[in-house]
């Protein structure tokens, strides 16, 4: 078995909240991360700009953290785009489905996406993969959750002879606990809410991809599900914040 190493790890990095906390998260913790994000045609493409604006911002808040982040990749897998239609990615209206999942759900797509970063890490002798996904406070999606992530990362373990890790910190809290979380690690960094703040401003969700609608919670439509996840959890955390 190939011994990588555990003191790398590679942030699978979308720019949305749960990526860009998950990766704040990475930084506190390890000693070099990189970063992947996943080109797939995605009608909220608008994430891949947002992506870059996020790491700039860690970086030119957080100068400890900037010594550790390092190469970023965009990584195409557009033949998610060929398997059928999904509102995700192509313009069609986002509904609620007969299997009781939103018509955003793009099948395999994090299995994908995991098998990729783990080649990636794979090549760059890194030894932890680390992913925002959340089956606590999330829209449905299977491929979300613990059993399904745990599975492909075992699979990645054997199909690649290696001791590859798979961490996943938001996995069991809910969006206000993740901001929350945000906190925190922003206050163990001597930043306050800074990390918060960045999150709050740069970081995007939205499916519908708009970016010139600026709430209280961040920017999007206010009608997606993912705008509704945020907005709720953005609620519940200032909420909880000034009891």
């Amino acid at each position: 078995m190939r011994t990588l190493d555990h003191r790398k790890a590679l942030v699978l990095f979308s720019g949305g909240q749960d990526s860009s906390i998950a990766l704040a998260w990475a930084l506190s913790r390890y000693d070099a991360v990189e970063t992947v994000g996943f080109d797939y045609g995605q009608r909220h493409s608008v994430e891949l700009g947002a992506r870059l604006a996020m790491r700039a911002a860690l970086a030119a808040a957080f100068p400890a953290w900037a010594q550790k982040l390092g190469e970023d990749r965009v990584v195409r897998a557009s033949g998610l785009r060929d398997l059928g239609e999904t509102a995700m990615t192509h313009e069609t209206e986002i509904v609620m489905e007969e299997n009781g999942l939103p018509s955003t759900f793009v099948p395999g797509r994090n299995l994908l996406f995991l098998t990729l970063a783990g080649g990636l890490a794979y090549r760059r002798h890194i030894g932890v993969l680390v992913a925002g996904m959340c089956e606590a406070d999330y829209s449905g999606y299977p491929d979300c959750r613990e059993a399904a992530l745990n599975a492909q990362a075992e699979a990645l373990r054997l199909g690649t002879d290696s001791d590859v890790a798979l961490e996943t910190p938001l996995m069991h809290i809910s969006k206000a606990e993740s901001w929350r979380l945000a906190e925190r690690l922003g206050e163990a960094a001597g930043k306050g809410a800074a990390l918060v703040e960045l999150v709050n401003e740069h970081s995007h969700t939205c499916y519908r991809g708009v970016r010139d609608r600026r709430h209280d919670w961040g920017y999007g439509c206010g009608e997606c599900p993912a705008c509704v996840l945020r907005a709720r959890g953005w609620a519940e955390y200032r909420g909880a914040r000034t009891t």
